[in-house]
């Protein structure tokens, strides 16, 4: 399931070239998977009960277009691929017209945080790859 956020850019993300920075995009993604991770009730507290944790291990961020202050923007992350232990999510940033800013593959871990090692993906979790 994907889900969508949504947010406005506002005058303290903006550079001095007029549009949002780009490491704000990173911001906006994060965002993005947190909505994700709790419209499946993947809260962090819920991961930790599991006995895993996630960390992101790999951005892949395209910029298509340049977003400045005041526009509206859509996140959405969906669920792009799983493996043993890693997975990906796809996230899009689009504005109010409908044009594609931004797109990015973002690649997980999962991790125990007792070993500070990988370990697999849990079931929660893999499910939601189908």
């Amino acid at each position: 399931m994907k889900t969508e956020l949504q947010l406005i850019v506002r005058p303290t993300e903006i550079d001095v070239n007029g549009h949002v920075n780009n490491a704000k995009y990173l911001e906006y993604l994060e965002w993005g998977r947190e909505e994700w991770y709790e419209a499946h009730q993947l809260h962090y507290d819920t991961l930790r009960e599991m006995g895993v944790q996630t960390v992101t291990v790999n951005i892949n961020i395209s910029y298509r277009r340049e977003c400045v202050q005041g526009d509206r923007l859509t996140v959405t992350t969906a669920p792009k691929s799983v493996g043993n232990s890693s997975y990906v999510l796809e996230q899009l940033i689009h504005n109010e017209r409908g044009e594609l800013c931004t797109e990015a593959l973002v690649t997980s871990v999962a991790m125990d945080p007792a070993t500070r090692k990988s370990r697999a993906v849990p079931d929660e979790l893999r499910r939601i790859f189908g």
